[in-house]
């Protein structure tokens, strides 16, 4: 079937629209997931009971020292609007991915069309792994926003013509700034290496000294940051040597880093961040991938990169920076190149954008198809169709359902997040049973969680009293305590 071009904008805001609506309505309709999920969605609701706004705490007593608290500040003023719930604390993800796009659009309009705004944007919508960050509970996000932030002003700033290039050199600052209260100092290499590269490679040296605030600029970045990091190792010593030596140079360097308080190490070959990257942004990187190996494909990338040197560049250098500052890295995630995602997508539109082959309709039909199957997984995630297997929240109202005043939930050996989170940090965690039935001293019926796997390692005293009452997620089963005498 064929289209007229008038009807490409409509269907492009169409799919824009729907993807949002889409993400927004599916927040709050399936549980939060271990471990990254539930982690910080249970940091954020013990900030919110406790007022403790400076540091984070992973549990009562116990200091977070992995993350800044940019994006527990977040949900945790989510927790305080909307309850401690799943939409409360994904809900500052999807505005941030929502800001993302919109600076994306911003961009790409102020340099180009509106027509490659509208692409660019619907396909960072519809890249699976950007969609599925813009409504978890996470880091990421936040660090994604402030690193476009800091990309988008730069450019505007430096390039553009735009007529407030002032202000959007300020707002270079402020996205430093971000990145660094959301994951620290990783923000500032990641817009700082593909900028430097970009102004040698295009020799705009003075320009790019003439037209940022440096000095007010960086003054501003100190002051919306530096008070926040003192403040947080006065309140717990300790905390800059390892987020700032551990997280920001042992973790990458060293694969299977055992100084990680919070969770083992993801040691993976070398190199494979450029794997991730490919699965990242999917599908657009594959089109790109099979593009190289046809003549046809390397000329039209060819042509387009030559077409405007310093949008083409700029775009290149800052897909590729978080890509090559893991490359040599074996501790690494999928989340580690998100950053360079929102640049790839402007990037992908400028190079398929062709009102000859009519390239738009290319990119139409596959985010038709990908925001279909997004539709889908959501769906059949909300509906349950799909099995959660790595959430505590039906176990947890198991035992809310079941349990009489005064009982105890108490998980053996391991308690996931998850279970924290949904029981409003009430569930107990027994590391060790030695068989002395201390569990058993008080008068009321109370409740142990243990995978099934472990069920063996209690002894025969204590399993002797436990009455099973289901088998949940995760190879958990809830048993209630036998009433002596019985």
């Amino acid at each position: 079937m064929k289209y007229g071009r008038l009807a490409q904008p409509r269907l492009l805001l169409w799919l824009l629209l729907s993807a949002g609506f889409c993400r927004l309505l599916s927040l709050g309709l399936y549980p939060l997931s271990d471990k990254t999920e539930s982690r910080y969605g249970e940091i954020a609701r013990i900030m919110a009971e406790t007022g403790n706004w400076v540091t984070p705490h992973i549990d009562y007593g116990v200091p977070f020292w992995g993350k800044p608290p940019l994006a527990t500040w977040l949900s945790a003023m989510a927790i305080k609007l909307f309850g401690a719930n799943e939409f409360a604390v994904r809900f500052p993800s999807f505005a941030l991915a929502i800001g993302t796009v919109s600076l994306v659009f911003f961009l790409a309009r102020n340099q180009k069309r509106k027509d490659l705004a509208l692409v660019a944007s619907v396909i960072l919508c519809v890249s699976p792994m950007f969609f599925v960050a813009g409504g978890a509970v996470m880091t990421d996000p936040a660090l994604v926003f402030g690193t476009t932030l800091s990309m988008v002003g730069f450019y505007a700033a430096v390039v553009s013509g735009d007529a407030f290039r002032k202000l959007w050199g300020y707002l270079f600052f402020v996205g430093l700034a971000i990145g660094l209260l959301s994951k620290g100092p990783v923000a500032v290499v990641l817009t700082g290496v593909p900028i430097f590269f970009w102004s040698a490679w295009q020799r705009k040296w003075r320009q790019v000294w003439q037209r940022l605030p440096w000095m007010s600029g960086t003054a501003l970045t100190l002051v919306l940051t530096l008070p926040w990091y003192l403040l947080a190792e006065s309140r717990t010593p300790g905390f800059l040597d390892y987020f700032i030596v551990g997280e920001h140079w042992k973790r990458f360097v060293e694969p299977g880093w055992e100084g990680d308080l919070y969770g083992g190490a993801h040691s993976m070959p070398r190199g494979t961040v450029w794997v991730l990257w490919l699965l990242t942004a999917f599908p657009w990187s594959f089109f790109v991938l099979v593009s190289f190996f046809f003549r046809s494909g390397r000329r039209r990338i060819s042509e387009q990169m030559q077409e405007d040197k310093d949008w083409s560049r700029y775009l290149l250098l800052w897909t590729i920076a978080p890509i090559l500052l893991f490359t040599l890295s074996g501790n690494i995630l999928w989340t580690y190149v998100l950053p360079g995602i929102p640049a790839f997508s402007l990037l992908f539109a400028t190079i398929w954008q062709s009102k000859e082959r009519e390239q738009i309709w290319f990119v139409l039909r596959t985010s038709n198809t990908m925001f279909l199957i997004l539709f889908i997984g959501v769906l059949s995630l909300s509906l349950d169709l799909i099995p959660f297997r790595t959430s505590q929240k039906i176990l947890v109202d198991s035992y809310n359902e079941t349990a009489s005043d005064g009982s105890s939930l108490t998980y053996v050996f391991s308690r996931p997040y998850s279970a924290q989170f949904y029981s409003n940090g009430k569930a107990l965690l027994l590391k060790s049973v030695d068989g002395d039935e201390a569990i058993f001293r008080n008068n009321q019926v109370d409740f142990l969680a243990i995978r099934s796997r472990d069920i063996m390692r209690l002894p025969e005293i204590v399993a002797t009293r436990l009455e099973k009452q289901g088998e949940y997620m995760d190879g958990f089963s809830l048993y209630a305590e036998i009433p002596a005498g019985k």
